[in-house]
């Protein structure tokens, strides 16, 4: 009894040994920053004050934001949806095509994969900075190509400029989806291909009825992971139009930032905008937890 008591304390030990740093790590970088977050958006903090002059104004900072004071937070909230929902959607079925493309026998595959990489690697800064020549009105590669078509379009204008942004993620992330989607096809198993071969079915039946239901929990995890980061981008966004023009791409990361550290310095307004982002994504990824965990289910029962 002593014995086994002694191994049990002594297995416990080394638990904690090679769990504590992480858990001390995810303390310190998100639990307590986050708690100074909550805290800071119950105070009226502002940059052009003292830290020690601070007051606690309870859920006014919110009802700043909510009731309409701010005029912008509701915009940008819509356009950050906008943004999130529009740039998924065209990553997933573009991110489908090309796994579908590469799980076939194709000619130079490793060489199309290395390719796809590319805009994986390629920093935001860079890719805003590259964007933004390309898009130039007058001496942009884009509309040099569009010139030959007679047709010049002005990409950052405040009636393309959201699309301008969105093309840039599509173009940058899609391969990211791609590569999750490609990796769920390669695990599918093959008898279910097989026995549908025997029964005569078309290429059509087989995507609908075997590779669509056994890729849903791929498919949540890719979804998952886009939508998430999609909703709190800011550096690539913020290098191509910095918001603007007026407020045509200004996301709520964006308003967040300008709230707090560009134009007002606001910081506990600031801080309470930047809590509903939060809760926007938690919830997000709430919903799509729960429905991953239904889709495992499901696929256990396949």
């Amino acid at each position: 009894m002593g014995l086994k008591s002694a191994d049990y304390w002594s297995s416990r030990r080394y638990l904690y040994l090679f769990v504590g740093p992480a858990i001390l790590s995810l303390v310190l970088i998100v639990i307590l920053p986050t708690i100074f977050l909550w805290y800071v958006s119950f105070t009226s903090y502002d940059l052009g004050m003292g830290w020690e002059k601070r007051a606690f104004v309870g859920l006014r900072n919110f009802y700043f934001l909510i009731s309409g004071q701010d005029r912008e937070f509701w915009p940008s909230v819509v356009v950050s949806l906008k943004y999130m929902v529009i740039s998924t959607i065209i990553e997933f079925i573009l991110g489908f095509a090309i796994a579908i493309l590469f799980n076939r026998k194709m000619i130079g595959k490793r060489l199309w994969m290395s390719c796809l990489l590319v805009p994986l690697t390629v920093t935001p800064a860079v890719v805003a900075l590259m964007w933004k020549l390309m898009y130039n009105t007058e001496y942009g590669v884009i509309n040099y190509i569009l010139g030959f078509l007679g047709i010049s379009v002005n990409w950052l204008s405040s009636s393309m400029a959201l699309i301008s942004v969105i093309i840039v993620d599509v173009w940058q992330w899609t391969p990211f989806v791609a590569l999750i989607l490609y990796a769920g096809l390669q695990a599918l198993p093959q008898e279910p291909y097989e026995a549908s071969m025997v029964d005569g079915a078309s290429s059509l039946q087989v995507f609908r009825y075997i590779t669509l239901p056994m890729m849903r929990p791929m498919i949540t995890i890719a979804i998952l992971l886009r939508s998430i980061d999609a909703l709190k981008v800011f550096d690539t966004v913020y290098g191509l139009t910095q918001g603007g023009p007026g407020n045509a791409t200004e996301l709520l990361s964006l308003h967040i930032y300008r709230l707090g550290f560009q134009h007002t310095g606001w910081i506990g307004r600031s801080s309470a905008a930047a809590i509903v982002l939060l809760l926007l994504t938690t919830a997000l990824s709430t919903y799509l937890l729960k429905a991953l965990r239904r889709d495992y289910k499901a696929g256990e029962g396949i």
